[in-house]
């Protein structure tokens, strides 16, 4: 046994047998008040990767370490099976989805339990199975009867590469692909998945009315104090609420039509500066126009069909309408533009090219005037760039200022100026808008959720009846477009309501509905009556810790916020916010850049050993923080575990010890304390990279400790144990082989967290003073020329000097501070001195640091 090195393979199948004999990490029922922590689950893609690994790593050490401080911790896994990825490659392999699917979960959950995972594998649920899916077919039911759900046509993204549609959130630029970028309307637009440039195409869609949500998706996210606030912001920005004011704008145009079109604006204030009106190409004014002018159908047409390259961002086309300005009665032309979005306002714009940088850029493109309105407070000439009120403007001014060239409005400020028209101009009303659009959830794909309705002639969409859900997926056969849509025996059925002939609806829903219950099934996973159990869901929630990457704010850590709102209102929860504490992790990098097998750096997660690549990724960075992987940094986890494996064995193997305990014990022993209360903040703030340099240091100092003397055995045993339990969470197959050679009681798994032997309360301070004191005597010895002094006398401030220290430190800058010390009888005595020191530390207050008692410095 000597000199055997520490090898994870050959003890993680026996330390796997072990916490599964003993139900380590199975969870009663029974339980209250759990600490429920969490990792997102993993879309079934076939193999972990990087990411997973340091997502569940995070989550696992976490658990762990709530586990050994006596909590009853639920941490459960599963797998988002459903998805068009998962049908592509189903369908390059010939096969099916559903096999292909349960190959790549058979993959994942082997290589979880290789790195040592601790989760409660009764409670596994896959979202392709009819007993998950039901579920989202009963809460659409549900959700329609409560008027959350609505089918209409609409003007959709389009992704001919997936063919597919697309929710907002998924459409992103081509810049980036990135989801959470804050606007998917600046750029190429491109599928979030594939990158493929985006159409639009209008089909008839089943909604689920987020919107409904909005003010109140907002609001709580002032709540969620456990949120990074880069998440917080990012949905604020995406959920995009606007004050301002809705303005109706008369319209006249051939044949004697007439219309009022509404436009919403945030400026007011630069009413007068109009001089078009923009509508989208959806919007109705646009298709009445286009009903009697060949050319502007002709744009319509070539604007919704998302023909980039013929369709620039500043093209429009002048239509014989006009428009009066409700303010000025000026006429205006009035232009189909592809700028303008028929679901933001109302589909419409004034244009005001002065004031605003996207409508200068469209007068400039079609010769429109621009009409300074309004000018800096103090005017510096930005605004003044012009020959005259109506000629163009080589810049826009954009910011609030005075108002100009607005009759009875002139000189009064931006502000102001809204208030007075909202109070004097008719065609103007106070209004809100929102940026967030209702949740498109229409697939027109295989492998998801059939959507629970039946289209009827005579009845029109009909849900199907409870009793008969879940409506399962058909065999799946392999063909282009939607498959369902080519199965007979899915489509034909009868009406529920009329028994006359109809069809099954053929869209599937979007996969974000899978994930967006997930953790409440997790609840009770077993039950057939209930999609999980509500009087359970509102004592366990909400999720106590949520790790995943700060990428999914707009889509599931919103849908997630939306549903368990709806779900409570449709009376199935009492909670409304579904997560705590949320943390983000950041990407592992290799070469610069984020691993990526089309990048060809990709880094197998048991290249270097499953335990050594979970304790590297935890001891790299905060897991907030991207960081680098690179083979030297790995092989400091390595020699870690190495390190902490051989002194262990060494010493049970009959090392040479002592009873007595003598004074360099006793600093030793203290040392024990401060990490283990240092490691324990550092697990609380998820600073695992912290933990495991306290680890080191502790390991480092026993073996100073050993080499200095014969060590006392009680002090190096506990300082081992110590050892074996704070590096249990991050690596434990290595925890419970240090344990059991100790001698430990049952696994450290389920042992406690260990307890201070003495009271730390500034372990930081403490540290700082012995280095401080360490420094001071070599630097003595160096100028002294001192080789090996026989004794060192230390000698500590006297008492009243701490006193003084804490008495300013809790002052405040109005407080005669030097005044308040001296009126004690006992500082008076000592006199000057006590005068002194206080004017010294009064101009130094604010950079005071805390100190140790008397006692303990």
């Amino acid at each position: 046994m000597a000199g055997r090195r520490y090898d994870q393979g050959r003890v993680k199948e026996y330390w796997q047998h072990v916490w599964d004999r003993e139900d380590v990490y199975e969870f009663d029922d029974d339980t209250e008040d759990p600490t429920y922590v969490l990792g997102m689950f993993p879309y079934t893609s076939g193999n972990l990767h990087m990411g997973h690994v340091r997502n569940y790593t995070i989550t696992d050490a976490y658990a762990r370490y709530r586990r050994m401080q006596g909590e009853e911790v639920l941490t459960p896994m599963g797998w988002d099976a459903f998805g068009l990825p998962a049908e592509n490659a189903a369908y390059e392999r010939r096969t099916d989805p559903r096999a292909w699917t349960q190959l790549c979960i058979d993959r994942m959950r082997e290589g979880m339990e290789s790195l040592g995972f601790g989760y409660d594998w009764s409670r596994e649920i896959r979202t392709c199975d009819a007993e998950y899916y039901r579920w989202n077919q009963y809460f659409f039911r549900e959700f329609y009867e409560a008027g959350l759900v609505e089918y209409e046509a609409a003007t959709v993204n389009w992704c001919p590469d997936c063919e597919t549609v697309l929710a907002d959130a998924q459409v992103v630029e081509a810049s980036d692909a990135d989801p959470h970028d804050g606007d998917p309307f600046d750029g190429t637009e491109v599928c979030w998945r594939c990158e493929t440039p985006v159409d639009r195409r209008e089909l008839d869609q089943w909604f689920f009315t987020i919107t409904d949500y909005a003010e109140e998706l907002l609001d709580g996210l002032d709540d969620l104090e456990g949120w990074p606030e880069s998440v917080r912001e990012i949905q604020r920005n995406w959920i995009g609420k606007q004050e301002g004011a809705r303005v109706a704008f008369d319209v006249e145009y051939a044949g004697d039509g007439v219309a009022a079109v509404d436009v919403f604006t945030t400026r007011l204030d630069t009413v007068a500066g109009a001089t078009y009106l923009a509508v989208s190409p959806e919007h109705d004014l646009a298709e009445a126009l286009a009903q009697s002018h060949e050319d502007v159908a002709a744009f319509i047409e070539a604007a919704t069909a998302g023909a980039d390259d013929d369709v620039a961002a500043e093209a429009g086309i002048e239509t014989d309408a006009t428009a009066i300005n409700p303010l000025t009665g000026e006429e205006l032309p009035v232009y189909v533009a592809s700028y303008v979005l028929d679901d933001v306002g109302y589909g419409a714009v004034m244009g005001v090219p002065a004031h605003n940088e996207r409508d200068h850029r469209f007068a400039a493109e079609h010769d429109l005037p621009s009409t300074v309105v309004v000018e800096p407070a103090e005017d510096d000439g930005n605004a003044g760039d012009r020959d005259d009120a109506d000629a163009s403007v080589a810049e826009p001014f954009t910011d609030e200022g005075v108002l100009t060239g607005s009759a009875d409005l002139d000189g009064l400020d931006s502000p102001a100026a809204r208030e007075r028209l909202l109070a004097d101009l008719d065609a103007a009303s106070p209004d809100t808008t929102y940026r967030l659009r209702d949740w498109l959830i229409s697939r027109q794909r295989y492998w998801g959720t059939p959507i629970p309705v039946i289209h009827c002639e005579d009845c029109g969409p009909v849900l199907v009846p409870e009793s008969q859900l879940p409506i399962e997926l058909p065999e799946y056969v392999q063909t282009t477009g939607n498959p369902l849509a080519e199965s007979a025996a899915f489509v034909e059925t009868t009406c529920p309501e009329c028994g006359a002939p109809a069809e099954r609806e053929t869209d599937t829903m979007d996969t974000f509905v899978d994930s967006s219950w997930y953790f409440l099934r997790f609840l009770s996973p077993h039950r057939d009556d209930a999609p999980f159990d509500s009087e359970r869901a509102n004592d366990w929630l909400p999720v106590d810790v949520y790790v995943g990457g700060e990428e999914h704010a707009v889509l599931h850590l919103l849908y997630i916020r939306f549903f368990t709102r709806a779900l409570a209102d449709v009376g199935l929860l009492d909670v409304r916010e579904p997560v705590r504490q949320l943390i983000n992790q950041g990407t592992v990098l290799h070469s610069g850049e984020k691993m990526s097998k089309t990048k060809g750096n990709v880094v197998s997660p048991h290249e270097y050993g499953a335990e050594t690549t979970r304790l590297f990724v935890l001891s790299a960075a905060h897991p907030e923080q991207d960081f680098e992987w690179t083979a030297r940094s790995v092989s400091t986890a390595y020699d870690l575990q190495q390190q902490l494996f051989g002194m262990t064995q060494s010493f049970v193997e009959r090392a040479a010890v002592r009873d007595e305990r003598e004074s360099h014990d006793e600093y030793v022993a203290r040392e024990v304390d401060r990490t283990v209360a240092a490691v324990t903040d550092h697990y609380e703030r998820f600073r695992f990279h912290r933990a495991v340099s306290e680890i080191r240091t502790l390991a480092d100092l026993l073996g100073q400790y050993r080499e200095y003397d014969t060590p006392n055995e009680q002090v190096y045993r506990r300082g081992l144990r110590v050892l074996a339990r704070v590096v249990a969470p991050m690596a434990p197959f290595l925890g419970e082989e240090m344990w059991n050679l100790l001698r430990g009681d049952g696994p450290v798994t389920t042992a406690r967290w260990p307890e201070l032997e003495s009271t730390v309360d500034r372990y930081d301070v403490e540290r700082s003073l012995v280095e401080t004191l360490r420094d001071d005597v070599r630097e003595i010895c160096d100028v002294a020329g001192i080789q090996d002094p026989a004794r060192i006398e230390v000698v500590l401030a006297p008492d009243w000097k701490f006193e003084v220290r804490e008495v300013v430190r809790d002052s405040d800058d109005t407080e005669a501070v030097v005044g308040t010390i001296m009126d004690d009888e006992s500082m008076r005595a000592i006199g000057e001195p006590v005068q002194q020191y206080a004017t010294t530390l009064q101009s130094e207050r604010r950079e005071l640091q805390p100190v140790l008692s008397p006692a303990d410095d």
